[in-house]
């Protein structure tokens, strides 16, 4: 339906017609997905994807014009990058009470598409509100992990969760020493937060599923959907949003106008 050419002579075509330099680029690969109507194009390297995503507006325009609910560009650097992180994963995982996430680590590996099997956890869960509250329910939810939500009061006006005391830079760089007794108190064997690492075990399994299989910001709004925070740290926000663009988990563009938005309100 989609092939390298047709869609290499329209992002040119869409360049040259919105006033953007002629800039040379090579698309190695075309996938589409047509259950999610989503299209993926693994660029060559960085700059190819640069190129092809516009500063957003080439590939809001190539949605437009192929008619599709969401185009998405990939580097094969940002793949290989992926599965190496994927690899990372597996091993922290084996041999754990987190193995039943094995089949999502298998799954991650064959992205993009994204196609998760049916998967049914058995621990009992803590998450906290953090950046990505939103993300982290629905990660509980989807895997059906018995759990409570717990959030800094008022920081999430339309979610549902019980407040707890807490300082609004922890909405980015949980206190992992406070959750960790919360979670003691409840029974609880494994806290979901915005960890700044993705597994690591201290008595009970802190865990940033986001981190550990390599999931971008961009996509998770469109997984899970995105609720920004109401109380927040400015400070805390920029370095939150400078390391998941450093790690490769939210585009610069993306960052900067997220800041732009959060700080206006």
């Amino acid at each position: 339906m989609f092939t390298i050419k047709g869609i290499s002579e329209l992002v040119g075509e869409i360049r040259r017609e919105n006033g953007f330099p002629e800039s040379p680029f090579r698309i190695d690969e075309v996938r589409y997905d047509p259950g999610g109507d989503k299209l993926f194009i693994i660029a060559h390297d960085r700059t190819d994807k640069s190129v092809v995503i516009g500063n957003s507006f080439v590939i809001g325009k190539l949605r437009e014009r192929l008619k599709v609910k969401q185009v998405t560009v990939y580097s094969n650097l940002d793949l290989e990058i992926k599965r190496r992180k994927l690899k990372e994963a597996e091993k922290l995982v084996e041999g754990t009470e987190l193995e039943f996430l094995l089949p999502i680590i298998e799954a991650e590996k064959r992205f993009p598409p994204r196609k998760w099997p049916d998967v049914r956890g058995d621990v009992k869960t803590l998450v906290f509100m953090s950046f990505n509250a939103k993300a982290l329910v629905g990660f509980a939810e989807g895997l059906n992990l018995p759990h409570d939500a717990v959030g800094i009061r008022y920081a999430f006006p339309r979610l549902k969760y019980e407040p707890i005391d807490g300082e609004p830079e922890e909405l980015f760089f949980p206190d992992e020493r406070k959750l960790i007794g919360i979670a003691e108190e409840r029974g609880a064997k494994l806290i979901l937060a915005d960890f700044p690492f993705g597994l690591k075990f201290e008595g009970v399994y802190l865990l940033n599923p986001f981190r550990l299989l390599h999931i971008g910001f961009f996509e998770l709004k469109y997984l899970f959907g995105f609720e920004r925070p109401v109380v927040y740290d400015k400070k805390a926000l920029i370095r939150f949003i400078t390391d998941l663009t450093y790690e490769g988990l939210m585009e610069s563009t993306d960052g900067a106008n997220l800041i732009w938005r959060m700080w206006r309100r």
